[in-house]
């Protein structure tokens, strides 16, 4: 991969998805990078990693390799979002 390589980025992005991951078991790594790409990158980011990631040598972190040819089964580690404070526990406040 060369300094001026258009996927550079996206496979840098990826791999430091994939390292916060990597203390995860697998199958929970590989959802976590798999929600987290889907939830945050658009399609146009996706299958152009993708299509890059076709080339033998591509860089990509393995485990990341995995999230995007896959539909993960399990859970991913990280909670989804909660928009209401309440359902956080957050809806009393003890400030004074």
């Amino acid at each position: 991969m060369s300094a001026t390589d258009p996927h550079e980025k996206l496979v840098r992005m990826a791999n430091q998805i994939a390292a916060f991951f990597r203390s995860y078991p697998q199958d929970e790594a590989v959802a976590g990078i798999h929600k987290h790409i889907v939830a945050f990158w658009t399609p146009r980011m996706r299958d152009q990693l993708v299509a890059y990631c076709a080339d033998a040598d591509h860089g990509l972190d393995p485990l990341a390799l995995t999230a995007l040819h896959i539909a993960p089964k399990a859970r991913s580690p990280i909670r989804d979002a909660v928009t209401d404070p309440h359902e956080q526990g957050m809806g009393a406040s003890d400030a004074g």
